[in-house]
């Protein structure tokens, strides 16, 4: 079916002034559409942040550092997120494809560290999507607790295949109700809690709870640094945008708006939360142990929702909750699908995953990345060890993906000037290179670093544990070693890096 890029001659490539070489299926039926608009890079880009880690994770970090604490943890990683956001945007506003990271890290860095790069983001978010449904059924058990649980799983399961199988457009409007729903649930959240806040719905609350115990940093430094990991959880998923910016409409013009617009939405979202929760709830309340536990009762919303009478708060927050899985399950079955297909378009995936349907979704990918997502729901049936392995690995994976986009970014920047390319004619330029990704890189290896915080707070060494938080690491770097060592690649010279850009999708 024909495209945008079948139609819209090749644009030069800046420095070089040369053109891309015809994609992959170019000119043919294996193509994606251009078919996400601005809207729905914004709701993609916030989706992907606002879930369960700010609606129930976020009382585990209050109870932990206390209110401040928590401020300053997410605040801190809110902080390294926008420079690997500025960092994406120059990349993605330059070169809108769908395997993006795999792609940078190809042209920039080697191509075996563009192989591990692809296939370790493909790995992370397909089994997230194994962990979404998994939650999924235990969210609607609190409506239905005689329902069987696998049953839930799998109907919401098929919702999600038939989302993605339908279109690109298709996913994109879900995609955008979805959001939109979260970013309503906060938006009212901020209102009520400014108002009780000054006490206009309940008794002012003052600063007592800033004040009691040890808040407002409980445990000090050390209770800063132990919620990192959380924080970071909880914004992955901003960089999705670099992944739909392969399917997304006039790129030059909507990717800069998104990276502007939506990250500082977020924090505000999270900030703005952090701070209502602060002097709404007293970091000692029990019940914040709870949320954190994923009980939909104590959350944080509920809890405030409740104090002012809204009825059936915690039902509202279960659907809320049930509506912000079905999105992040969505979306990561979405980018899992185009990273795949886009590594089959290099050769570094089997050639069937190219084909593409009539509506130019790639069915051998979507179907194959399903059927991994099922395979490790079904895992974590049979065994809850292995498949907690399997979302450790995972959850390392999406930190791996931010340090190689800072890295990327810094090699990118680097061949764009040595092949004579003008840092102001760039479509969209990130803010303090080269110090922004430095900073950047140097955070999510400190991120990844302190995974097992038992060994790096208390000294104590459990092999088990130990391996279990950090077995993403050597699995990604065994894959960049193992390519490696097969096809003898090198590292990228920056004037013989890749520039050239084109409409496709290669």
């Amino acid at each position: 079916m024909a495209t945008q890029a079948d139609s819209t001659p090749a644009e030069p490539s800046g420095p070089a002034g040369s053109v891309a070489d015809p994609a992959p299926g170019a000119g043919g039926q294996n193509e994606l559409r251009r078919d996400l608009n601005a809207r729905h890079l914004n709701m993609i880009a916030i989706g992907g942040a606002i879930g369960t880690g700010l609606f129930l994770a976020s009382a585990g970090s209050i109870h932990e550092a206390g209110p401040g604490g928590a401020l300053v943890a997410y605040g801190v990683i809110g902080f390294m997120v926008w420079l690997l956001m500025q960092s994406l945007g120059e990349m993605s506003t330059y070169l809108p494809l769908a395997n993006s990271f795999e792609a940078y890290g190809t042209r920039f860095v080697s191509r075996s560290f563009g192989f591990a790069q692809g296939w370790n983001y493909w790995f992370n978010w397909a089994i997230t999507v194994a962990a979404e449904i998994a939650a999924a059924g235990a969210v609607v058990n609190y409506w239905a607790p005689d329902v069987d649980q696998r049953l839930v799983a799998l109907v919401f399961f098929a919702i999600l295949f038939v989302i993605n199988a339908i279109s690109v457009r298709a996913f994109g409007e879900s995609e955008f109700l979805f959001a939109s729903i979260k970013v309503i649930t906060v938006l009212v959240f901020l209102a009520v809690g400014v108002l009780m806040i000054f006490g206009i719905m309940t008794e002012a609350p003052g600063t007592k709870n800033w004040t009691t115990g040890q808040a407002p940093f409980v445990g000090g430094f050390s209770g800063i640094i132990a919620i990192f990991m959380i924080a970071g959880f909880s914004f992955q998923g901003t960089e999705m945008i670099g992944v739909a910016a392969g399917e997304a409409d006039e790129p030059e013009k909507t990717i800069p708006k998104a990276i502007r617009a939506v990250f500082f939405r977020i924090l505000i979202f999270y900030i703005g939360a952090f701070v209502v929760i602060g002097f709404l709830l007293p970091y000692t309340d029990p019940r914040l142990v709870n949320a954190a536990d994923g009980d939909i009762q104590a959350s944080p919303f509920t809890l405030i929702f409740e104090k002012v009478g809204v009825v059936g708060a915690a039902s509202v927050m279960n659907a809320v909750i049930l509506t912000a899985i079905l999105s992040a399950g969505s979306s990561g079955l979405y980018v899992s699908t185009r990273m795949l297909y886009a590594m089959a378009q290099k050769g570094m995936a089997p050639r069937f995953l190219l084909k593409t349907n009539r509506r130019s979704v790639p069915m051998p990918a979507l179907l194959l990345t399903a059927l991994v997502a099922l395979g490790c729901y079904g895992l974590s049936l049979l065994s809850s060890d292995a498949y907690g392995w399997l979302v450790a690995a995972s959850g390392l994976a999406g930190f791996i993906t931010w340090c190689g986009i800072a890295w990327s970014h810094l090699k990118f920047r680097k061949a764009y000037v040595a092949q004579g390319g003008r840092v102001e004619d760039l479509p969209f330029r990130a803010k303090w290179y080269p110090l922004g990704p430095v900073v950047a890189l140097g955070m999510c290896a400190l991120v990844i670093v302190l995974q097992n915080k038992d060994l790096i707070f208390e000294g104590t060494v459990d092999p088990g544990g130990l391996l279990e938080s950090y077995i993403g690491l050597p699995l990604f770097l065994a894959v960049w070693a193992g390519h490696k060592l097969v096809t003898k690649s090198k590292k990228v010279d920056p004037l013989e890096a890749d520039l050239t850009r084109t409409r496709s999708h290669s």
